[in-house]
């Protein structure tokens, strides 16, 4: 009996330590032109401007991270312009749930 539980104990520990290092840390997004980031920067600047009354216009994605929850959430700068004016760089805290197809904006601020 002993035995058995240390063989498993041997086969466990570096499972969850491999999985405890991949959930909950930061990543950075190396393809910020990836069709669904940039979708997700869309939606973002889209639910900014229904709760704010803004006129944002996405421009691009300058940088971005993503961090495993339950599900994912992505922490993205985002370039926008305000109707005609000048291009502004905002930070957007979003989390999707692809198998609930759910999305959140967090939060969405200048900077």
């Amino acid at each position: 009996m002993m035995k058995s539980l240390i063989c498993l104990s041997l086969i466990l520990l570096p499972l969850i330590s491999v999985v405890e290092g991949n959930l909950g840390g930061w990543k950075e997004i190396k393809d910020i032109s990836d069709p669904n980031v940039v979708a997700l920067a869309k939606y973002a600047i889209d639910e900014h401007n229904k709760e704010s009354k803004a006129n944002l216009v996405y421009v691009k994605i300058v940088k971005g991270k993503e961090q495993v929850v339950s599900g994912k959430k992505y922490d993205l700068t985002i370039a926008a312009k305000n109707g005609g004016g000048a291009t502004k760089n905002y930070e957007a805290v979003v989390v999707e749930r692809v198998w609930e197809h759910y999305r959140s904006l967090e939060s969405f601020k200048a900077l």
